[in-house]
């Protein structure tokens, strides 16, 4: 059975007018499904690029990408967006939430963008919602709630078309202490409800602690 994301010798290079900067070398990596992979490491080591990079958003400069054994980069853009729909959610720092939009018309989105079954999707969409304890903030828009609940609209979102793998950025890096121990708890519960991946990059030592694999990125590098 093949991995749920892999890369073989993957690398990223930044061409700039005094040279060029390698950002990613070589990088074989590997995650199983429903597993929690973590990656730590100082700030410009990679992380972010790589998550990038392994989410389509931007293009390795050599290397490869499988998911579930097929090669990304033999994807046309029709396919990547398909696969974006289908296959993963996205988390970041900045919660990203439609500003216009009730929380549960942001979770219900991309559920809409993929065209599914409206009544399947709403009753996905309030299942979610009450698995990250906000229920009672269906029809809240973004700034009727504060950060941390702003981040669960977030996470609840990324889940919602059972995505096979969710990416998140620095979820916790906008939370205080009592709402990133809440983020923590929320992704473990979810992970083992849904049976869904996780691939996190994060400077959160007590975030990381839930990886079920954690890696480190240093110099371009990632290891295990």
């Amino acid at each position: 059975m093949p991995f749920l994301l892999e890369t073989k010798k993957l690398s990223k290079v930044y061409r700039e007018t005094v040279g060029a900067l390698e950002i990613l070398k070589n990088v074989d990596f590997k995650l199983n499904k429903g597993c929690i992979a973590v990656l730590t490491g100082a700030s410009g080591s990679g992380k972010s690029t790589f998550l990038n990079i392994v989410g389509a958003l931007d293009k390795p400069t050599g290397g490869s990408i499988f998911f579930e054994g097929r090669e990304l980069s033999k994807f046309s853009r029709s396919e990547i967006n398909v696969f974006h729909r289908k296959n993963l959610g996205f988390m970041f720092q900045f919660h990203h939430l439609l500003s216009e939009f009730t929380a549960f018309e942001n979770v219900l989105m991309p559920a809409r963008i993929d065209k599914r079954d409206e009544g399947e999707s709403r009753k996905m969409a309030f299942e979610l919602l009450d698995a990250v304890g906000l229920s009672a903030r269906l029809t809240h828009l973004p700034r009727e709630l504060s950060g941390g609940e702003r981040q669960r609209v977030a996470l609840a979102r990324a889940l919602m078309n059972r995505p096979s793998l969710i990416i998140a950025d620095e979820p916790s890096g906008n939370l205080d202490e009592k709402n990133a121990q809440m983020l923590k708890s929320l992704i473990l519960d979810l992970n083992k409800r849904y049976n869904q991946a996780f691939l996190i990059a994060t400077h959160d030592m007590d975030l990381a602690e839930i990886a079920t694999h954690r890696w480190i990125v240093a110099h371009g590098f990632i290891t295990n």
